[in-house]
């Protein structure tokens, strides 16, 4: 395993998540330019920016579904994919990784779930293969995380059986299942029809009022102005702007992110 020195990968203080120095190029094109920022607990940020800014890629990075090339992100006081050897961090192996981003719920555009799986079995996988929980105990939460969204009637149905935003629902009651700290969505709508956007953003919506930390990537600036807490606008890999909605989405500083939210209205 390799190691780093902690004295260039300190997270310190309360914010849940703590990025530092994110770096991530894919051949001569850097997705990621030495992006900092925090986000406190409880907190919903909302990141807006052109296809290609690097939103996605910071998402996958935050949860290590992609490693970094530089720097360090810190949720909850841990410095994701690795652990504390007095004055170096050793890299997590796999399995001790997956145990570590089980604190980390993620929905993704696609649902990705078990086509031959009931939704009741997809949302009880995880608890019961990663957390180890006992069964009645995860099917019972289960249920009643199917429930809080909306599809207590469905919870022995196939995905296939049902629309595009019922699965969606399906698959924040998969993320919710692992009882995360911290959920990040990435455009967790921009796959469905437009009259199916409401009931995902509705449990979104949810989630916020419960004060669950969100990171979200969206284009859906109603959804952006009632909701965050925080907007973060991106572009080349950096951060041109951030603030409250208000500011942002109806007074932005910065020209770039005037052209993006005129394009968008």
């Amino acid at each position: 395993m390799t190691g780093i020195s902690t004295g260039t990968a300190t997270v310190s203080g309360t914010a849940m998540v703590q990025a530092r120095g994110i770096t991530k190029s894919y051949g001569s094109l850097t997705v990621l330019d030495g992006l900092d920022f925090d986000v406190d607990r409880g907190e919903v940020v909302c990141l807006l920016g052109p296809s290609g800014s690097g939103k996605s890629t910071l998402l996958r990075c935050l949860n290590r579904l992609e490693r970094p090339d530089a720097g360090v992100v810190g949720v909850d006081g841990e410095i994701m994919g690795y652990r504390r050897e007095a004055d170096r961090l050793q890299e997590l192996s796999g399995r001790q990784l997956a145990r570590q981003r089980a604190d980390i719920g993620m929905v993704f555009q696609r649902f990705n779930l078990f086509p031959h799986r009931t939704n009741l079995e997809n949302v009880v996988e995880g608890p019961l293969l990663v957390r180890k929980e006992p069964r009645e105990a995860a099917l019972a939460h289960a249920r009643q995380l199917l429930a809080r969204v909306g599809l207590a009637d469905k919870v022995d149905a196939y995905p296939n059986h049902l629309s595009g935003g019922q699965q969606q629902r399906v698959a924040i009651a998969r993320a919710l299942a692992m009882r995360p700290k911290l959920m990040l969505f990435d455009e967790p709508t921009s796959a469905l029809d437009p009259e199916l956007v409401g009931e995902v953003l509705a449990v979104m919506k949810d989630l916020a009022r419960d004060g669950m930390t969100m990171i979200v990537v969206t284009h859906e600036m109603g959804f952006a102005r009632e909701v965050a807490d925080r907007v973060i606008f991106m572009d080349g890999g950096k951060v041109v702007e951030q603030g409250p909605p208000g500011e942002v989405i109806d007074n932005p500083r910065a020209e770039r992110t005037r052209a993006f939210l005129a394009r968008m209205n």
